[in-house]
């Protein structure tokens, strides 16, 4: 899909960047997959955040984690695709952006995820591996995968 890509780093996010990121976040993480949880961690601060805007809505989007903040290494988070666009790979092209920029930002080193266990081949299909045992987050179950 073409898509309109933006990455801000979260102090040159406009009140309509957060806003739509916080919305879409809000309709999959909690609506969607009915878990309640603390979505705002106070780790947004120090990310950047890949959007993918079409016709001025956002359809997908990722947070790019510097390394020590998650994980001792760079991660990607709150990896998200609305429901108008699952299915026509624009997840895929979510990730490998995300990888992208993670190298670009960060440097060339490995990249490690929390990734929710059904999502498991999505996440090999762009190189990431499991390193890590299943365990519960907030009630669903996630491994930790690393791309190295």
């Amino acid at each position: 899909m073409d898509f309109k890509k933006i990455c801000k780093p979260f102090h040159d996010l406009t009140p309509i960047d957060l806003y739509a990121i916080i919305k879409l976040r809000i309709e999959v993480f909690i609506i969607e997959q009915n878990c309640i949880f603390q979505d705002l961690d106070d780790k947004d601060q120090e990310c950047y955040h890949l959007m993918f805007y079409k016709d001025g809505s956002l359809e997908a989007y990722s947070r790019l984690l510097p390394a020590g903040l998650s994980y001792p290494e760079m991660s990607i988070g709150r990896v998200i695709t609305s429901k108008r666009v699952r299915g026509t790979g624009a997840g895929k092209q979510l990730m490998e952006e995300s990888i992208d920029l993670c190298y670009q930002y960060f440097g060339k080193g490995p990249i490690k995820i929390g990734a929710q266990l059904y999502a498991k081949k999505f996440y090999e299909q762009v190189g990431f591996q499991q390193s890590g045992p299943v365990y519960l987050e907030d009630g669903i179950e996630h491994i930790t995968m690393t791309k190295q």
